[in-house]
């Protein structure tokens, strides 16, 4: 009776522990993970796709249906209002869904700022929500981006069919790409919300399977055989298809990469240059522990000869659950839940301050155009524990580096924090 006791004062505690909102930074933080000027907005919306191959319908072919898919905008506000809970769910290991709320920054149908801000399409990964990506999205959110979020309803990640394994990959890269279109098309036509969108400045963010569609989309030509693996569904969106061209967005400025998935078993995803085609400067995320999508798989996007701008960032010792936010306590009971969220070494109060650094300065630079940015991501050293700044005071140092030439301490980041990663730059020919 007294280990029931305690083990139910346990429970309680976890549920009444209070969760921080993970779009704002500790302390710790590096600099430019700290929020923006404005206050940030969230609305919702559904996109709907007439005429399309769902590849978890059919029989003998996939079944043709109105894609819908829910949509979560998160937007430069006029004004705060009350913090959102966001009420979400991801499937557990028996395929049924464990709901869990997280807490956010972001006010429910607010006014949006003036003025005309940067597109981002923001693409979550197998089995995931927008929501767990708040993190990403309420924080761009207040420095001026708005950040277009659709729900991609994937099957349960345990269920290991065909079809099952089949959904996802045929129709990541084309939601992306109607998601892409659908809010250019409503920023174009001045249209609610997406009045104060500049499709002109787009950029295209995904994690994991969303990884994979955005580098597509991004302009990779997929492989032919990938028709394979997606019930056929890819065929003619594969180079030299008839409807290959459909994938392309215009105006994408900048793609950021978390973790992307860079092969299914032993047929390569992309054909061809392969992504050395896509001409826009591409940020690369991944943990040298990834046994998901395999570190040296992803390593090879990034070496890959290219035509613009590359960046890799590597967390040592990391896994794949690197981009979501930290398991609320309703995911902590079971091994199962916790895996999707929490990493075996690297804490999440670090990991996503550090992302959303490296994100910020990445798209400030290559889709807002501020020039002083590329000092955050140009001529710093790559490993991150081989900086040094003389003169600096010893002990806690609370202050950011200043970057080359005072210090090679990662600019933006406190001395004794810049530690256990890489980054690594290839410039464009």
């Amino acid at each position: 009776m007294v280990a029931m006791a305690a083990l139910a004062a346990v429970a309680i505690a976890q549920e009444q522990t209070p969760v921080e909102v993970p779009a704002r930074p500790p302390v710790d933080a590096p600099e430019l993970a700290r929020l923006g000027r404005y206050a940030v907005g969230v609305q919702r919306t559904r996109f709907v796709q007439p005429g399309q191959a769902d590849p978890l319908q059919g029989q003998d072919r996939p079944a043709i249906v109105d894609r819908e898919l829910p949509v979560v905008i998160w937007y430069p506000a006029a004004s705060a209002g009350q913090g959102i809970t966001y009420h979400t769910a991801l499937s557990g290991e028996d395929g049924r869904d464990v709901p869990f709320d997280l807490p956010g920054l972001a006010s429910q149908d607010r006014p949006v700022a003036g003025g005309r801000f940067p597109l981002v399409i923001l693409a979550h990964g197998y089995g995931n929500t927008p929501e767990v990506l708040s993190w990403l999205g309420e924080n761009l959110a207040s420095k001026g981006y708005v950040v277009v979020a659709p729900a991609f309803r994937d099957p349960p990640i345990s269920i290991r069919t065909d079809a099952a394994r089949a959904g996802p990959i045929a129709r990541r890269p084309l939601d992306i790409a109607f998601v892409a279109h659908e809010a250019q098309r409503r920023a174009s036509a001045r249209d609610g919300i997406f009045a104060s969108a500049d499709l002109a400045r787009t950029a295209l963010i995904g994690y994991s399977m969303g990884g994979y569609g955005v580098l597509t989309v991004g302009g990779a030509p997929l492989n032919p055989a990938m028709a394979g693996l997606s019930r056929g569904i890819l065929g003619p969106y594969a180079a030299g298809g008839a409807k290959a061209s459909e994938l392309a967005v215009p105006g994408v400025k900048a793609i950021v990469a978390l973790s992307p998935a860079a092969r299914f078993g032993d047929v390569p995803i992309w054909t061809g240059k392969g992504v050395g085609a896509i001409t826009a400067p591409t940020l690369i995320v991944v943990g040298d522990h990834d046994r998901v999508v395999g570190h040296e798989a992803v390593r090879a996007l990034f070496t890959t000869p290219a035509p613009a701008p590359r960046y890799l960032l590597t967390f040592q010792q990391a896994g794949h659950s690197i981009a979501l936010v930290a398991a609320p306590p309703a995911m902590r009971q079971r091994f199962w839940d916790m895996d999707w969220f929490e990493d075996a070494v690297w804490r999440k109060d670090r990991l996503l301050p550090i992302q959303t650094h490296f994100i910020t300065a990445f798209l400030d630079r290559y889709v807002k155009g501020e020039m002083d940015k590329d000092a955050y991501l140009n001529g710093l050293t790559v490993q991150s524990d081989a900086g040094r700044w003389p003169g600096a005071p010893v002990g806690r140092v609370a202050q950011y580096s200043p970057g080359p030439p005072a210090s090679t301490v990662w600019k933006g980041f406190q001395p004794g924090r810049a530690v256990g990663m890489t980054f690594e730059y290839r410039p464009a020919p």
